[in-house]
């Protein structure tokens, strides 16, 4: 029944598919909890530029989306904080700007490139080992800050003027939360792709926030949530030989249904 758990290509996935589940898992807690789920959306939307200039320039596409990811995070920063522009506003301006440079840059690139359509909807059979090894290293950086950081960035989440007014630095916990967030977003595209990996970071998060009575609990259950919609969604996806983003999507808009009419039928007994 599991045979095949031996191919190599679904060990890449699945190994790929646990480090960032536990990363959106963990970043969709924050996102989540601050309204700013648009910004997954708009940073995967973004990095398709650094995989274009990484297509057109022979480079590895991973590493050079997440630089670009992380320019985008810190432009998107600086405009919330220094101008009058809202961050919806800042988000879709960046973003849609770098979705457009993006398609403009692959104008350039002739022929046929498999890599660039994995990157737009995902694809398991081109986790690559070169891909596996920097998910691995970016995913261990962020998971290393988020564990050192999680006090902070919780104190910042649930009360900032409180953080602030105990010598917590707004500007810098929200500069490290974005900059997690567009690295953390980055790394899931491969298994998702740009289009569909913003559902991941508010899916389990959403779920958990139904059944949850303290913030820790928030994030416990939404990292187990994301690592339970990740591995199954791809366990569906090679039993029924669906695209393996889409199928990871779709169950857990499905988890998220049933949750939610398991939370209203408690609500109102």
């Amino acid at each position: 029944m599991f045979d095949f758990l031996a191919l190599p290509f679904m060990q890449r996935a699945l190994l790929a598919g646990i480090i960032t589940a536990v990363l959106v898992g963990w970043v969709g807690v924050y996102v989540v909890s601050r309204r700013m789920s648009f910004i997954g959306e708009g940073i995967a939307n973004a990095s398709l530029t650094g995989v274009a200039l990484a297509l057109l320039a022979g480079w590895a596409p991973l590493p050079v989306a997440i630089l670009v990811s992380l320019l985008t995070a810190a432009a998107i920063f600086i405009i919330e904080r220094r101008t009058v522009i809202a961050s919806d506003a800042a988000v879709g301006i960046l973003c849609t700007s770098g979705l457009a440079l993006g398609v403009i840059l692959l104008r350039f690139f002739q022929g046929y490139q498999p890599e660039l359509v994995s990157f737009l909807f995902g694809n398991i059979l081109s986790i690559k080992i070169s891909d596996l090894v920097v998910t691995e290293v970016f995913g261990v950086i962020v998971f290393l800050l988020l564990a050192f950081f999680t006090r902070q960035l919780t104190f910042m989440t649930i009360d900032p003027e409180g953080g602030y007014l105990h010598g917590l630095s707004r500007w810098g916990y929200d500069l490290l939360l974005y900059s997690v967030t567009a690295v953390t977003v980055v790394l899931s595209i491969k298994l998702l792709g740009v289009i569909l990996v913003s559902a991941l970071l508010v899916i389990p998060s959403s779920i958990s926030k139904l059944f949850s009575s303290s913030f820790r609990s928030f994030r416990r259950n939404g990292i187990l949530l994301s690592v339970v919609i990740v591995v199954f969604g791809l366990f569906l996806s090679y039993w029924l030989n669906l695209p393996s983003g889409a199928t990871i999507v779709l169950f857990g808009a499905t988890l998220f249904a049933l949750a939610s009419a398991a939370h209203l039928f408690i609500r109102n007994q």
